[in-house]
């Protein structure tokens, strides 16, 4: 039997991150090759931007694949987002010249409570939301606290981008492919505070750490290409990551909707329970095991060395002070 359609509702859909993530989720890349999937495109309502999402979906419709169904293409919240099962939030005010991260912040906060909301009232109800804008932590934190309907635990944001950029480190070091490292592990705020973790990861069975052996290179010269590897990839093609990005996110999504396997974790941000000393109630990435039945947890018992978690405490406080600037958008 053919299964039902999911409805997928993706905001800033004609943006570069869409435009690489489109594709990928209507060929089954990101829920399976036999799910098929509706498409419902968030952009906003300035017409030379319409006209770009008709143009990315007459390539989807020439790409005729099997898996789409359909496609909405809107400016309106309470249209993209109505009985979705998946709302990936994608789109988002970039930093401007002179801009400073709690300007960002304060920019996109209304954004996404206004998502929030929609969600919360049109929404499936077993949908489940993934926030990409940045800075997406807190983002999505106001985003969870516009939705007190939803479960918070149906709500995550993105570091399996800044995953997969540490995993690919520690490959090229260690001369090996990256299939041969496992556990790679980001903790804390997707900002240039994210602590790579290089202590659980291995290579080939092994400790990365002590197959590298280098600490020097793992504390400076890794720790802080991982941080700033998006700044690095905007100075040298004069854009924002957006394949990579995408890709990200379609193994997020698939982290999630599938059990994680044995012996294995995944990098998510997700709302803090207090573990590893992170403030309650923040959005946080932590290693997370999923069931594959909708479900995960945090993993516990990680024995975080005085390195790493001092550098954990300095992103928890500043996912702290960005809850502060938007506590006026929290309820």
């Amino acid at each position: 039997m053919t299964k039902a359609p999911l409805r997928v509702t993706i905001t800033g859909a004609a943006g570069q991150i869409g435009y690489a993530l489109l594709p990928r989720i209507a060929s089954g890349q990101m829920f399976g090759p036999d799910q098929p999937v509706i498409l419902q495109l968030l952009e906003i309502p300035v017409e030379k931007v319409m006209t770009a999402l008709n143009g990315v979906a007459m390539e989807l419709e020439d790409c005729a694949f099997p898996l789409l169904q359909d496609m909405v293409l809107t400016s309106e919240p309470d249209v993209a987002f109505k009985d979705a099962n998946w709302c990936l939030l994608v789109g988002s005010k970039p930093r401007g010249p002179g801009m400073e991260r709690g300007d960002l912040i304060r920019e996109n906060g209304p954004i996404f409570t206004g998502q929030g909301r929609a969600i919360n009232d049109h929404a499936a109800s077993d949908v489940r939301v993934a926030v990409v804008g940045n800075p997406c932590n807190t983002n999505c934190l106001i985003a969870m606290n516009s939705a007190p309907d939803i479960p918070d635990e149906r709500f995550s944001a993105m570091t399996r981008l800044d995953q997969n950029r540490a995993q690919a480190q520690l490959a090229a070091k260690a001369g090996v492919h990256t299939s041969a490292v496992k556990n790679t592990l980001i903790w804390g705020n997707h900002s240039a505070t994210q602590v790579p973790d290089f202590v659980h990861a291995t290579i080939n069975g092994k400790s990365a750490a002590e197959v590298i052996n280098d600490n020097d290179w793992l504390t400076t010269t890794f720790f802080e290409t991982v941080q700033k590897r998006g700044a690095a990839i905007i100075a040298a093609r004069g854009l924002s990551s957006a394949a990579s990005a995408a890709n990200g996110l379609i193994d997020h999504v698939r982290d999630l909707c599938n059990a994680t396997p044995d012996g294995e974790w995944r990098s998510v941000c997700v709302k803090s329970d207090g573990s590893y000393g992170v403030p309650e109630g923040l959005i946080s990435s932590f290693p997370v095991r999923a069931d594959g039945k909708g479900g995960w947890e945090i993993v516990q018992g990680l024995e975080l060395t005085p390195f790493l978690a001092e550098k954990l405490a300095l992103s928890a406080a500043e996912l702290s002070g960005e809850r502060e600037t938007v506590s006026g958008l929290l309820t």
